[in-house]
């Protein structure tokens, strides 16, 4: 499952971390990769944020440009470094993006994958 909203991170510090990359937009999709589903999860990890994401396609050619996006906003809020851990399990689909990423791209339930 991925996050797409502050609720669904109880640390507040992790929850500034999830704010932050709001302002990592995916050029593919248009919207911010927090919305667009690709944050599968945020935690500490020997006292870093460590951030679990995917992308819309394993073979994404900016991919290197978000993950280099990811940590610099992290490194912005005053993080020396950062975890970044890439998975494609599960693989990502439409069905993970916000309700209002949906709207925005006219993604109806129909549309979702099965």
């Amino acid at each position: 499952m991925s996050i797409t909203r502050e609720e669904q991170v109880e640390d507040e510090k992790l929850r500034e971390i999830l704010t932050k990359l709001r302002e990592v937009v995916d050029p593919e999709v248009g919207l911010n990769i927090v919305e667009t589903g690709l944050i599968y999860g945020l935690e500490w990890e020997n006292n870093l944020p460590k951030i679990v994401m995917t992308f819309t396609t394993p073979f994404c050619p900016v991919g290197p440009v978000i993950l280099a996006q990811v940590e610099q906003k992290v490194k912005e809020l005053g993080y020396p470094d950062v975890i970044i851990e890439l998975t494609f399990d599960p693989p990502w689909d439409p069905s993970m993006m916000s309700e209002e990423a949906k709207l925005r791209l006219g993604i109806t339930d129909n549309d979702k994958k099965t």
